[in-house]
């Protein structure tokens, strides 16, 4: 959203801003720009606080102001910006907040994750899918905001071999697999009963219907067994179709709700009795 100074004043403010040197009308036009950009970006994070469920402090909070100066009268709200002012891709796993409130504004799908792009690299998500947590996320999963904590999902992607990094985020090995595992002989010897249990987890990849085969049964999607011979299971993250959005937030309502016009000519006011010193 831009921001600029097309606003008129009144006829005994207009005498104020003729007293003015060409710099300090700039920068009073400046000021109340900045003014104006802030009351904005407040709406609009209550906005999108109260359009989405649960949204997560990185999206609800993206949205940035780059100020105007005397040199460029022009403000703007952009998601994708860091505190420096500077273009940023996103931070949190990939996600660039501006996608995602794209497809919210206009509606449509939104872009891949970047861990749905590994995934998809790794031949493991198929074509024209994504993913999604159950409704009932797997123990310890996710942040309660419904999406899989970052450090979880760092192991998951570790385990299924398709981490395209080195060091401590490199592809888990088959020792490490083993330990996060914890496959213990449980039962009695003498009886000659004596049941592997997996009393950590091992995960696996299904794609139910997709392609058959073992895991047919189940829905497509990366799945957690445990228990004896692995026979305890549930879903940890669910491969689903590409999905629509409907457009759920409309920055030109948002400018309205926050009375943009009519905030930038009183701050406008404002400034420039202030640079005036009246």
């Amino acid at each position: 959203m831009r921001i600029d100074a097309s606003v008129t004043v009144d006829e005994k403010v207009r005498h104020l801003a003729e007293r003015l040197t060409g710099p300090q009308f700039a920068a009073a036009q400046a000021a109340a720009i900045n003014d104006t950009a802030f009351k904005v970006r407040g709406v609009m994070v209550a906005t999108l606080t109260s359009a989405f469920d649960r949204p997560t402090p990185f999206i609800a909070r993206s949205p940035k102001v780059l100020q105007a100066t005397p040199e460029n009268l022009t403000a703007r709200i952009i998601p994708t910006l860091d505190a420096r002012g500077v273009w940023t891709p996103g931070g949190k796993i990939g996600v660039d907040p501006q996608h995602v409130l794209q497809a919210q504004e206009f509606g449509g799908r939104r872009a891949d994750k970047r861990s749905e792009v590994a995934l998809r690299r790794a031949g493991i998500l198929p074509a024209g899918m994504q993913t999604a947590i159950p409704e009932r996320p797997y123990p310890g999963s996710d942040d309660g905001r419904g999406n899989l904590r970052g450090a979880f999902l760092s192991q998951l992607i570790s385990y299924l071999q398709a981490s395209g990094e080195q060091g401590y985020r490199a592809n888990m090995t088959g020792r490490r697999k083993a330990q996060l595992r914890n496959q213990q002989g449980i039962g009695s010897i003498a009886n000659r009963k004596v049941y592997q249990t997996t009393l950590g987890v091992r995960y696996f990849v299904a794609y139910g219907r997709l392609r058959g085969g073992r895991g047919r049964h189940l829905a497509p999607g990366v799945w957690a067994a445990r228990g004896t011979h692995d026979s305890d299971v549930a879903p940890v993250l669910l491969f689903v179709r590409l999905a629509g959005y409907r457009p759920r937030i409309s920055m030109d309502d948002i400018a309205s709700k926050a009375q943009a016009s009519d905030v930038l000519a009183r701050r406008m006011r404002y400034r420039i009795r202030q640079a005036a010193g009246v």
